[in-house]
């Protein structure tokens, strides 16, 4: 993966000055699922996701992060939905920052620790 973000959302600039903070609300540990409102269309570049609520539509531009977001509630954490999917420690920083844009997008949600 490159170093640029492993999601976008339809209608943003791409990089934006608050991603840091983003990615430091989100937290890695916690297990997480893609929302029940949420369809996922994989596409050849990664999928599209669409949300029914809010009618948002997201991007996720590989299929390692599709993987990953597909596998959150088989994992007790995002970590290890990463750690699964074959996400180095080096490249975990921007599949962090694609999590937490799919959560600030209601994409994906906290689910109970099982």
């Amino acid at each position: 993966m490159s170093t640029n973000a492993a999601v976008a959302n339809a209608g943003g600039s791409g990089a934006s000055p608050h991603r840091a903070s983003i990615a430091a609300a989100f937290d890695l540990d916690q297990p997480w699922r893609i929302d029940d409102r949420v369809a996922v269309r994989p596409e050849p570049f990664g999928a599209l996701l669409y949300h029914f609520g809010t009618r948002r539509l997201s991007f996720l531009k590989n299929t390692t992060v599709l993987t990953v977001v597909r596998s959150l509630a088989d994992h007790p954490s995002a970590r290890s939905a990463c750690a699964a999917a074959g996400v180095t420690p080096a490249a975990l920083p921007a599949y962090e920052r694609a999590l937490a844009t799919l959560a600030t997008s209601q994409m994906i949600s906290q689910r109970a620790a099982s």
